[in-house]
């Protein structure tokens, strides 16, 4: 039997087309590996991003309706929201939506670190009661031409009680629903443990004794386990109720038994500034010093303010003021609350010889504007003026406010236009936190308020 062969056939590949597509797997298989590697990192970027964006809250509005929200101690509108642990003290909220209807408006609150940063514990841990509260008391907006809802909540109420101090932020959301976020505002909650004096002295150092201030205090913490004071114990300092340019991560410079001192030279130093700029609208109808005219329409009321100037150079002069808040309050009415109007504001600020300042942007700020540095606050150049002009949505009353540059190059470079001078009347709030090596949170275990002013003449040069 002969041999029989089978043919097999040999595929024959030409080396250009061989290497084509071996190339274009590879290609395909890096261009799959880098979008995943692109999709991986924008993930991780996003979720990085949402944890930034929560770690750290404070006093936000969400909705453009919400206005004139206040939150202070009951019948103080120029005081921090403290309320004293186990106390009969009321902190008050006041605030009005634009939409003019009835909305089922709640509140919660979550306990934060000294530095705003939300702590990740139950919420039964630190709220005795319900967590979730209703605002149920609510007018509708009488006389006025703008039609709002008035809302009003009394805290802590009587079926809600807070069992540990420190810091919380107060979020008011829709129809109990916690993503329906409507703005949030700080909340001081105290368990007076420490005793805090102190008082203001000009700075040592030359370039800044006279226009600088500089807070020394003490603080006596008597029953505290404090032998690593510079670690458990925190300090954040306030100007004027303001959190935007509050210094914290403050040490003790000594330690003598249960007695903390504080006397550092550069860390305790705040730019003085100068009295605020006024602006008195508790009426529309009778204009104050500071209105250059107004225009009353049928659906609300437009006010121009007279050209303001940039102060840094006039020599300082004392004058009562409210250290950059305000009071919503009426000459007209009975109650401000649900009978005070609305008008558009219409700010400006004169350039030096009609010129735009070099790389810096121009900013409202007081209370008025949350001392918020966004589009809403920042001011317009108009070339055919000369001024900068800028427009806020304010409700009547009394305000104090003053203009800002930022630096365009660098934003954390902000100067006042007022000028700084030490003699300037300013109150400065001491916060101290306590945390031991077993607690979980930062306890707020003292308040300490000192002025740099105590004579308070009604003028002074």
């Amino acid at each position: 039997m002969g041999k029989v062969e089978i043919s097999i056939p040999v595929p024959v590949y030409d080396i250009s087309t061989l290497f084509r597509t071996s190339f274009t797997m590879m290609k395909n298989e890096l261009t799959f590996r880098a979008q995943t590697k692109i999709i991986s990192i924008f993930f991780l970027v996003g979720i990085l991003c949402s944890t930034n964006a929560f770690s750290q809250m404070g006093d936000v509005v969400y909705k453009d309706n919400i206005k004139a929200v206040r939150f202070h101690m009951y019948g103080d509108q120029g005081s921090l929201p403290v309320y004293k642990i186990n106390s009969g003290d009321q902190l008050e909220l006041n605030f009005d939506d634009l939409d003019a209807n009835v909305k089922s408006y709640y509140y919660s609150m979550q306990l934060c670190d000294y530095d705003w940063n939300p702590v990740d514990i139950s919420p039964f841990l630190y709220t005795k009661g319900f967590t979730q509260q209703r605002i149920s008391t609510y007018r509708y907006s009488s006389i006025a031409l703008t039609k709002y809802t008035h809302y009003q909540a009394i805290l802590p109420d009587r079926e809600q009680h807070l069992t540990m101090s420190g810091n919380y932020i107060l979020k008011v959301f829709l129809d109990g629903d916690t993503s329906k976020l409507v703005f949030t505002r700080r909340m001081l909650v105290l368990e007076q443990k420490a005793a805090i004096g102190g008082q203001i002295t000009q700075p040592f150092a030359p370039q800044l004794y006279k226009t600088h201030q500089k807070v020394q205090f003490s603080a006596n913490v008597n029953g505290l386990n404090a032998f690593s004071a510079g670690q458990q114990i925190k300090v954040v300092i306030l100007q004027n109720n303001r959190w935007d340019n509050a210094l914290k991560d403050i040490k003790p410079t000594f330690v003598r038994n249960n007695t903390l001192e504080y006397s550092m030279e550069n860390n305790l130093v705040f730019p003085a500034g100068k009295e605020w700029r006024w602006l008195d609208l508790r009426s529309f109808r009778l204009q104050s010093d500071r209105v250059k005219n107004a225009n009353y329409r049928k659906d609300g009321t437009d006010i121009y303010l007279f050209p303001d100037a940039d102060r840094t150079a006039q020599r300082y002069v004392y004058f009562r003021d409210l250290n950059g808040m305000y009071l919503v309050e009426t000459y007209e009415s009975i109650n401000p609350y649900w009978q005070g109007d609305f008008a558009n504001v219409h700010f400006s600020l004169a350039a030096p010889n009609g010129i735009p300042y070099a790389d810096k942007d121009i900013y409202l700020a007081g209370q008025l504007t949350n001392y918020e540095f966004n589009d809403k606050t920042k001011m317009v150049f108009n070339a055919e003026k000369g001024v900068y002009e800028c427009t806020a949505f304010l409700k009547q009353g009394y305000y104090n406010y003053t203009y800002i540059a930022v630096d365009k190059n660098d934003p954390a470079s902000r100067r006042d236009l007022e000028g700084d001078y030490w003699e300037t009347e300013n109150s400065y709030t001491i916060l101290m936190y306590y945390k031991s090596f077993t607690d979980r949170a930062d306890q707020l275990i003292g308040v300490g308020k000192i002025n740099s002013r105590s004579d308070k003449p009604g003028i002074s040069f």
